[in-house]
């Protein structure tokens, strides 16, 4: 019998489906469960007599969840387990050093998992190496789970923040969201210091209170606000019409370049700043779609330039 047939790992499954799934019927615990109704209630009612409250409603809309205060062990999947361990792999995160808040807990984990799944997650530690991403800087958990509440409550905050030059201030924003990008934190604010949207940067944060006063967040999407907003503010402005229709564009350009808009029905133009123009032209250069730069001496002496590279790389 397998392992997923036996009673025992049925009743566990039963278990951890009224957990994930509060309001789950019979019928899509009976599929879920690949036995019979009436089998699937068999499940609830050993349950019940192990000491479990399991409540039900009846009605179109009614079905099963735990009782209120019902706190259940953690059951994982060998999928599960492993996704977890290569996500935070995938994160960079030094899950070798079991003096650190990442190792530790994964460690944690393992020693509530089933001996073979556990043996399974400590060969994948052993084994399997993440090679580190040397801009990534994490930062305090402390601090960022504080941005969190402040976040999901929607209270007003004052921050420690360390601008890029080093200089230390006191900041007074509303949190609206932290996101995560390329292995970097972000929190998107309004700043009521500088009377602006801000995006800024959580590992540069010291300190983090929470205040009493609440805040309405606007309806944004915070990746987009985020990825618009470091398109903004760089020392070379840049214009670029694309010789394509906004929805084909948009699509796929990377929202750092600036803030894509429609012309007409086979144009759009990208407004955007950088930095670092032989880069942006080397983006640039990526679309499959003719482009104008149309502002912004910098990028087109780099568009130039990398034209002439290619055109003598042909030539050869």
């Amino acid at each position: 019998m397998a392992h997923d047939e036996s009673p025992t790992a049925r009743a566990l499954l039963t278990l951890e489906l009224l957990q994930s799934s509060p309001g789950i019927t019979a019928e899509r615990l009976g599929e879920r469960l690949r036995v019979t109704e009436r089998a699937a209630r068999r499940y609830i009612a050993i349950l019940r007599e192990a000491g479990i409250p399991v409540e039900s409603e009846r009605g179109p809309y009614g079905g099963y969840r735990l009782g209120r205060g019902m706190r259940t062990p953690l059951i994982f999947t060998t999928a599960e387990a492993l996704g977890l361990v290569m996500a935070l792999l995938d994160g960079h995160h030094d899950i070798s050093d079991a003096t650190g808040p990442v190792g530790s807990a994964v460690g944690k984990i393992g020693r509530v998992l089933p001996e073979s799944l556990s043996q399974t997650v400590a060969a994948v530690r052993r084994t399997i190496s993440a090679v580190p991403d040397r801009s990534a800087v994490s930062p305090e958990p402390d601090i960022t789970t504080s941005l969190v509440q402040a976040c999901d409550s929607r209270r007003r905050t004052t921050i420690a923040y360390t601008t890029e030059h080093g200089n230390e201030r006191k900041m007074v924003v509303d949190p609206w969201a932290v996101v995560v990008r390329h292995a970097r934190w972000y929190l998107l604010c309004w700043s009521h210091t500088a009377d602006a949207r801000r995006v800024l940067r959580v590992d540069r944060m010291s300190a983090v209170d929470i205040e009493e006063t609440t805040f309405v967040r606007p309806e944004i999407d915070p990746l987009t606000e985020v990825e618009e907003h470091l398109g903004e503010g760089w020392a070379y402005p840049v214009e670029v019409v694309f010789d394509a229709p906004f929805a084909q564009i948009d699509r796929y350009l990377p929202r750092v370049l600036g803030r894509l808009e429609p012309i007409d029905d086979t144009h759009c133009r990208l407004v955007g700043s950088t930095n670092s123009p032989d880069w942006y032209a080397h983006e640039l250069a990526g679309r499959a779609v003719p482009f104008h730069v149309i502002e912004g001496d910098e990028v087109r002496r780099c568009v130039a330039t990398l034209g002439r590279r290619l055109l003598d790389a042909a030539e050869h």
